[in-house]
């Protein structure tokens, strides 16, 4: 795989303050890897820090085989950034402020047109910034970072203000330039948007990096229980509580509505008990640990620690 970005024991101190500490990972063409934590976990730090707008205290940063803090950072035009918070000269249009950002990248102004087109603002283009909802800027601000098709696109809260449609609309997008080999870093507090779309969840707590990997090899570490959803069988549903013997522990019965949590050692065992014939089982629902529970879980585990 292509790497594209490369943090190796990075530091960055504000005073005596470490907003970020130690914090190494490398991204490769073609990833889509969400960067999730609470506020002042870090992760606006470090989208700064790849971009060159402030330097680290200590380690090394490599974006596109470019130093970002170098004078001359020639991989600039090729990486594409959404600040969380979007702001823009409320004199002018959505098409002169696209027409601003593509002379700065040198890139031809025919292709602001579909950009403008392709988050909902070709009607909206000759309109004043100030006219504009916070949703609008937000689109206006995907628009101007998606310039130029860039190799590394960073988005910190891209999906603020935008209406279920756009949000579904953005991910196609984000989608799009992941198969074309752009490494796409998601930073959003979203964490049910991130689920099914990131292929990689990098956690950040306190300015530590405390857990690195996919969904599957987060749930592996973490060994949280998965919650297998029962719906006994009409009439069976005191039947279907003993069902599964000391196997079970029950999190939540209502009604002909049954929740286990399964320890990872006996969900094979409960999955096949359900399916024996005889079962007072009508229907059943497998549900792993989230992305929320696994985040919660790895914050507990570094506070213990």
């Amino acid at each position: 795989m292509t790497k594209t970005i490369d943090l190796q024991s990075v530091t960055k101190r504000f005073g005596r303050i470490e907003a970020v500490r130690e914090v190494s990972f490398r991204l490769h063409a073609g990833e889509v890897v969400a960067l999730v934590g609470h506020n002042g976990a870090g992760k606006t730090t470090l989208m700064k820090l790849m971009l060159g707008l402030i330097q680290a205290s200590l380690g090394t940063i490599e974006m596109l085989g470019d130093d970002p803090a170098a004078g001359d950072f020639a991989a600039r035009r090729s990486v594409g950034y959404l600040p969380e918070n979007v702001s823009f000269n409320a004199a002018l249009s959505g098409r002169e402020i696209m027409s601003f950002y593509a002379r700065l990248k040198r890139e031809d102004l025919s292709t602001i047109e579909p950009l403008l087109e392709r988050v909902g603002l070709a009607d909206a283009a000759d309109r004043r910034i100030g006219t504009y909802s916070k949703g609008m800027r937000q689109r206006l601000g995907l628009a101007q970072a998606l310039l130029g098709e860039p190799l590394v696109l960073l988005l910190d809260e891209p999906t603020t203000g935008l209406d279920p449609a756009l949000r579904q609309s953005f991910y196609e997008i984000v989608q799009e330039l992941s198969d074309r080999g752009a490494t796409v870093l998601l930073s959003s507090h979203a964490l049910t948007e991130l689920e099914d779309r990131a292929g990689r969840v990098i956690i950040m707590n306190r300015g530590v990096k405390v857990a690195d990997g996919t969904l599957t090899e987060l749930r592996r570490i973490a060994l949280l229980p998965t919650r297998i959803r029962i719906t006994s069988a009409p009439g069976d549903a005191e039947r279907a509580r003993t069902w599964f013997g000391p196997l079970a522990t029950w999190r939540r019965v209502n009604g002909h509505m049954i929740e286990i949590d399964a320890a990872p050692d006996q969900k094979i065992e409960l999955l096949r008990r359900a399916s024996e014939e005889g079962a007072p089982i009508a229907d059943i629902d497998v549900v792993p640990p989230t992305l929320d529970d696994l985040y919660a879980h790895f914050l507990r585990s570094q506070d213990a620690a």
